[in-house]
């Protein structure tokens, strides 16, 4: 899906929604009747013909491109008894070039021009023998031929709307002699959306205010809508935050940032201390800050325009220099020479004029700083040293006092073990002990003595000889192994058969 073909339909959805809205509106007001019809159109079935020719056959893309849809509301009145009269037509109609959002060409779409938005009236009008109010939003925007054309058809009026690409948008007439009620009307955007559009603006440049302010006209230029509705949200924001002022400078409009809003007094604060405060000189210094505040917004302003004019100048004078290196000849050279040297020292001058306005902000803005840190310093009403010494040795000897008495808990609590235990529960235990004691010395006897030889392993038995001994003479013990010399052993004799 084409990425400008989903911001089409975005602004369709957006421009019919706020319309109709406004239109409803309107029964009974601006448009005169008693009876109402509403009917809705589209050219889905263009769009369709224009897809099938290009062989597209896909319900999801059809679904994410713009239809070219209008909405009418027909207003009728009584006629005769039974009868009634249709007295006008409001519509509002967004034209889009459908073609391109299916085509291959990757480039911006085109703006409508006169001859398309013509035929485009004709087709939502027919015979205009009512008059009609007719609204055309296109998401390209129009050519410069169709916004200064007059289409001339009677009972007619035309308004052409098209995106600011600042989120709001431009409403021209596209007739004679508009009717501004009728411009209002077919603007989508209501007048809380605007202000709060400003809000945005204002939000995103916050820091501004910090070391200048904000003008009605140039954020009005910024945003693309009137003074008047600029300085309405200025108003409201300054309103919602305390520490934002308005003043009034040269005939335009500035916010800036004020001095903070002070605590409110607690209700329970005695007649005494009312009277304390109100000859303490506590507001001196907020109202001193909120002069200097408004005297450094507006040396930031007048700064700001000095700015702008040495942009202009500087321009100029990449102008004049360019004009001087064309040139062929000896005398525009020197004109152009002199009046580049005086634009120059203008310049020059200018930069002084800036750099005095600088240091004069940064003076007050040093101030500023000061009675703030003062300001802050007093609100705070921080304990002194005595009450700080004072509060930490209460809180040592709490300490000390917690870990004696965690330390007394804990023999209290081993002594109580002890006193709970019976003297019947003394005497099994004494019984648990003993029945340990002849265990224990049996498992060390056994440790101490030697372990009984085991029965010698058949291989070394078949070491000694051919023939092992058997019968009594295994029993007597009286077969000896040979010596190592091959010599019988020595036999001692029978004392019997002596």
């Amino acid at each position: 899906m084409r990425p400008d073909a989903a911001a089409a339909l975005q602004i369709e959805t957006d421009f019919l929604s706020g319309v109709e809205m406004n239109i409803e509106a309107a029964k009974g007001g601006l448009l005169r009747g008693k009876f109402w019809k509403r009917a809705q159109h589209d050219e889905g079935d263009r769009l369709r013909a224009l897809m099938a020719e290009k062989r597209m056959y896909d319900r999801e893309l059809l679904k994410s491109l713009p239809t070219n849809r209008r909405v009418a509301l027909h207003a009728f009145d009584r006629s005769l008894l039974f009868w009634r009269k249709r007295t006008g037509v409001a519509t509002a109609s967004v034209l889009a070039p459908l073609g391109h959002y299916i085509s291959d060409d990757t480039g911006d779409a085109p703006p409508i021009e006169l001859g398309e938005l013509a035929d485009h009236i004709r087709r939502v009008v027919g015979d205009a023998k009512v008059p009609h109010l007719v609204g055309v939003c296109s998401p390209s925007g129009f050519t410069d031929e169709a916004r200064s054309a007059s289409l001339g058809m009677p009972n007619v009026t035309v308004v052409l709307v098209e995106p600011d690409g600042h989120g709001g948008w431009n409403v021209e007439a596209g007739s004679k002699d508009v009717d501004p009620r009728v411009l209002r009307m077919f603007d989508p955007e209501g007048t809380a959306q605007k202000i709060e559009r400003v809000n945005d603006y204002i939000e995103a440049h916050r820091t501004d205010l910090l070391t200048g302010a904000m003008s009605a006209s140039s954020v009005a230029k910024k945003v693309n809508l009137g003074e008047p509705m600029v300085q309405e949200a200025f108003a409201r924001m300054a309103k919602k935050d305390g520490e934002l002022r308005l003043s009034r400078n040269e005939g335009d409009f500035l916010l800036y940032r004020g001095a903070p809003t002070p605590i409110a007094e607690k209700q329970s604060m005695s007649v005494i201390d009312r009277i304390k405060q109100l000859f303490s000189g506590d507001g001196d210094d907020v109202e001193k800050m909120n002069v200097l505040m408004e005297r450094r917004a507006a040396l930031a302003q007048r700064r700001d325009k000095i700015y702008e004019e040495i942009t202009i100048l500087e321009k100029k004078e990449a102008e004049l220099l360019k004009q001087g290196r064309e040139a062929t000849s000896a005398v525009p050279r020197r004109r152009l020479a002199a009046q580049l040297a005086q634009l120059r020292k203008d310049i020059g001058r200018q930069n002084t004029t800036a750099k005095m306005l600088n240091q004069q902000v940064n003076i007050l803005s040093t101030n500023v700083h000061n009675l703030t840190l003062i300001q802050q310093g007093e609100m705070a009403k921080l304990p002194d040293t005595e009450e700080l010494t004072e509060n930490a040795v209460r809180a040592e000897e709490m300490l000390e006092t917690l870990q004696a008495d965690s330390e007394l808990v804990g023999g209290l609590e081993s002594d109580v073990a002890e006193s709970m235990t019976s003297d019947e529960e003394l005497a099994i235990l004494s019984e648990f002990e003993a029945a340990d004691e002849p265990a224990s010395h049996a498992r060390v006897e056994d440790a101490a003595l030697p372990k009984a030889p085991t029965e010698a392993p058949r291989e070394k038995t078949a070491e000694l000889g051919d023939a092992a001994p058997t019968g009594e003479m295994a029993d007597s013990g009286a077969f000896e192994p040979p010596q190592t010399d091959g010599t019988p052993n020595a036999r001692p004799a029978d004392p019997e058969a002596s």
